[in-house]
């Protein structure tokens, strides 16, 4: 009986930052500005990489994969974001939310791995140099990215499948930016011990895992630059790690602040913590998008000559 008295949810409303109007103004203007970078410097990376044969490299091939995958997961997120927060319209559809839940999940699924990807190319690059073209031939690193989307694809299909099919009845309110599957979750009107299981089997294949492979690359390749008699070959090395770096620490220290922590309690009671959980959760699906393309960009001479050799052609064509 109390079955049938059940409303069941046909939309969801995202709160974002509705009690902070005074702000929403501010984020609009910021996130917009954000998103044209996002769009222009990894659209830059992805031709350059494409139309540069100096950049027919697994390394360069893994960081255009990386810049597609930068635009798509935030071109599935931020439109709808940056709507909500001009025309107050804060209402989502139920598949619109599991659409969205599905490319955020999917994307970084697939980042982690990707990351993980990259770290053993640089690996293989400094510490087998002469077995590199060998070990990391075009079908070995297409099969890698190959893999890398797949199981990010798999993965989301598997989480979002699972938790859009709890019944949620009445509170439709999310305490977020965005169709995040935690804050979905929290609405449930259903056991979700299935849902933490299989997101904890995740963390550790999506997160540890790739965390493991980019730990280890990095302390053999510290311990043979450190073995280099050549202080320009030391430079060198770490020149080309110290970007990938960069954006691994970026990312991950935002994505396990938002999934590897403990949530069994945030789910069974109040959330005291939506503001500062959004304003990460916006860091990690903006910020780090566009800092991708700057932090290869700036300290990388391969990718700063292509960039110029195809604005040099465009001139002279024009």
């Amino acid at each position: 009986m109390d079955r049938i008295n059940e409303t069941f949810v046909k939309e969801f409303i995202l709160l974002g930052l509705s009690g902070y109007p005074k702000l929403e103004i501010v984020f609009f203007a910021l996130i917009l500005v954000m998103y044209l970078l996002i769009l222009i410097g990894n659209g830059v990376l992805i031709i350059a990489s494409v139309f540069d044969s100096r950049l027919h490299t697994p390394m360069y091939f893994f960081l255009g994969n990386l810049s597609f995958l930068d635009i798509c997961y935030t071109s599935s997120s931020v439109p709808s974001t940056l709507v909500s927060l001009i025309s107050k319209k804060r209402n989502i559809s139920f598949s619109g939310c599991a659409v969205q839940m599905f490319f955020g999940f999917a994307m970084g699924s697939t980042e982690c791995f990707l990351l993980g990807m990259m770290a053993f190319d640089r690996y293989v690059a400094i510490c087998n140099p002469l077995r590199y073209p060998i070990i990391m031939s075009k079908v070995v690193y297409v099969l890698m990215a190959s893999v890398s989307w797949l199981s990010g694809g798999i993965n989301s299909i598997v989480q979002t499948s699972l938790a859009m099919q709890l019944p949620f009845c009445g509170n439709n309110i999310i305490n977020h930016f965005l169709c995040e599957i935690l804050a979905v979750l929290k609405l449930a009107c259903a056991d979700i011990s299935l849902n933490i299981v299989t997101l904890a089997v995740s963390n550790m294949a999506f997160l540890v895992f790739p965390l493991l492979v980019i730990f280890f690359s990095y302390m053999f390749i510290l311990y043979t630059i450190l073995r280099m008699n050549s202080a320009t070959g030391r430079r060198k090395a770490f020149s080309t790690c110290s970007a990938h770096l960069t954006v691994v620490i970026i990312f991950y220290g935002t994505i396990f602040f938002m999934y590897a922590k403990p949530k069994s309690q945030d789910l069974l009671g109040q959330d005291n913590s939506q503001a500062r959980e959004g304003l990460v959760s916006l860091f990690y699906g903006v910020v780090t998008p566009m800092l991708n393309p700057i932090i290869y960009s700036l300290r990388n001479k391969d990718v700063k000559a292509a960039v110029k050799y195809l604005l040099s052609r465009k001139a002279g064509n024009q």
